[in-house]
């Protein structure tokens, strides 16, 4: 039986959004959530391009010492050779999704005569042939503006790329255009003709990113091919955003057209999602909604008659899952009095009780030292006040945490 699994995009579709961004101890943080969290794969940068060199190579070394295992980790460039060869020369990545425009439209008025559609399917092969040879281990095809490029002509660029090798399609709804019954069927007719896992990645231009998600995923199930829905936390994404993570998975879980089928990747622990959403806004300084799916601080709450008595009689009236399953209901506790705080100017007093308070020590003078120099430098390199995480990241992988937040430009 096909499933659906997750690929968050957050770390590249998320992080290239105007006015919101990520550092780079900020995009492991993520990684490690998202891997905490049973997700499926991160696509977790751009490895053609210099300042994600040392942050993409060191958390494959994370990988590879089984820090970031089984989390999947792969790049992203376009469908031209050069960005393949380039990303190959400057990193270890070994699963690389290349983009290309299908749509007339956009044949028309961003290549400007450069590509017609021949010409698009030739880069795109020329493209996947490389990675191939470049010892490339996963190779995804996206079809960028995939709702509205003509459906034969579609079709036949899948074909040419699964011929090329292949293994995967994305669907890009780059602008929210579809709705759930044509992005059903148009995913539904591509599986059957092309017979590959199809990627569903939707953006929330006119409110139906998630929506579109499932129903495009179901479209792949029902042609008998694996579905991957690509998602970034609390939506965050181009414009209005992508499909958000949380809601998509509540969907394929609580649903009514979902809950019964066990579609799913069985690996998802939804009790991380409280977790991850509050750190990511944290890190892109974007608000949680209050009606947010799951995670809003009014997803729980009632007020009206009706509804409070419905609820305190039996959940079930008028919640549809748990809190707990979301991870929530522990009480937070902020501290009112004194509170001590490390940082880029902090001293080696206020480190060693920051850490003790977190149940770290250290062996010696010397590890401590190391490891507050790392902190002054985080606490610079992210722009904002450490949260827990990276404060253990860092104790924790201190060579990684280096490197990670090493940037040296023009190499």
């Amino acid at each position: 039986m096909p499933k659906v699994y997750i690929i968050d995009v957050t770390n590249r579709d998320g992080v290239q959004t105007s006015r919101i961004g990520a550092a780079k101890l900020q995009k492991t943080i993520l990684n490690m959530m998202l891997n905490e969290m049973g997700i499926y794969q991160s696509e977790f940068g751009f490895p053609f391009v210099g300042h994600e060199r040392n942050y993409l190579n060191t958390n494959l070394e994370l990988w590879e010492k089984g820090v970031l295992k089984p989390l999947r980790l792969s790049g992203w460039c376009r469908a031209v050779a050069g960005d393949v060869k380039k990303s190959c020369e400057m990193t270890k990545v070994k699963l690389l999704n290349l983009s290309i425009s299908t749509s007339d439209q956009m044949i028309v008025n961003k290549f400007r005569g450069k590509l017609d559609r021949d010409g698009v399917i030739a880069e795109m092969t020329e493209a996947v042939a490389c990675a191939k040879e470049n010892g490339m281990e996963w190779i995804g095809v996206n079809a960028e503006d995939a709702s509205r490029t003509d459906m034969d002509y579609l079709v036949r660029f899948a074909n040419a790329a699964k011929e090329a090798g292949a293994h995967s399609i994305r669907y890009c709804d780059t602008l929210g255009y579809d709705d759930p019954v044509t992005i059903y069927k148009r995913i539904n007719h591509l599986a059957k003709e092309v017979g590959l896992p199809i990627e569903i990645h939707c953006h929330n231009d006119l409110g139906m990113a998630v929506a579109n998600s499932v129903e495009g995923a179901r479209g792949a199930i029902d042609a008998g091919v694996d579905a991957y829905i690509n998602t970034c936390i609390n939506g965050v994404g181009e414009r209005a955003g992508n499909a958000d993570l949380v809601s998509c998975i509540l969907a394929l879980k609580y649903s009514s057209g979902f809950r019964e089928r066990n579609l799913l990747d069985e690996r998802v622990d939804l009790t991380k999602a409280w977790k991850l959403a509050k750190y990511a806004s944290h890190v892109f300084d974007v608000p949680i909604p209050m009606n947010q799916p799951g995670v809003g601080s009014n997803a729980f709450a009632h007020e009206s008659g009706i509804h409070a008595d419905g609820a305190l009689k039996d959940r079930r009236n008028y919640e549809l899952y748990d809190y707990e399953d979301l991870g929530r209901g522990e009480p937070e506790i902020i501290p009112t009095g004194r509170i001590i705080t490390t940082g880029a100017y902090g001293g080696i007093k206020g480190f060693l009780k920051v850490y003790s308070d977190l149940g770290i020590t250290f062996e010696s003078e010397d590890q401590a030292a190391r490891i507050l120099e790392l902190v002054q430098y985080a606490d610079l390199h992210t722009g904002k006040p450490l949260t827990e995480e990276e404060l253990r990241f860092i104790a924790a992988y201190p060579e990684e945490s280096a490197k990670i937040m090493t940037l040296t430009p023009w190499q």
